[in-house]
């Protein structure tokens, strides 16, 4: 799918895949490989952001997919996030949608707030808050509407 249809469709907290659609190359060429991953991986859609162009049409706007985080002993040190435009000429898949029933932990409410951490349930996403101290979070449910959304558009997880 395109990276229009993931911006207006696909909800936050959902796995997406993207690739440019080359071939992998075999592990042995390190460089190529590195490459190709940079063109070709996945991560958690956290954040979506407008382009606030509201006179152009169809690539305003861009969405942020958090890969990878690096560190040791419980510490992140680095973290890894991609963000892609609405006209991104990548092919995007999407791996896997948020449950329903699961809650969102947002960093703050509004426009740009970002998805800090997906929780299985409420009492989760409440334990998870408690260790990691975002004072301004927004918590939001998963609902069947969402999904139901998705059944009634033709779209499914693959």
């Amino acid at each position: 799918m395109s990276a229009h249809t993931i911006f207006e469709s696909v909800p936050i907290g959902a796995m997406v895949a993207w690739s440019d659609g080359t071939p992998r190359p075999p592990e042995w060429h390190a460089k190529k490989l590195a490459a190709w991953k940079n063109s070709n991986s996945q991560g958690r859609l956290i954040r979506k952001q407008d382009g606030g162009d509201a006179g152009t049409l169809g690539s305003s706007g861009s969405f942020t997919l958090h890969e990878a985080d690096f560190g040791a002993g419980g510490v992140i040190a680095i973290r890894v996030h991609r963000t892609f435009s609405r006209g991104s000429s990548l092919r995007f898949t999407i791996v896997e949608r948020p449950p329903v029933g699961s809650v969102r932990v947002f960093d703050r409410a509004g426009d740009h707030a970002e998805l800090v951490h997906l929780a299985p349930h409420g009492a989760a996403a409440q334990h998870w808050l408690s260790q990691h101290g975002y004072p301004k979070a927004v918590l939001e449910d998963v609902t069947a509407d969402e999904a139901a959304g998705d059944v009634v558009e033709g779209r499914t997880a693959a």
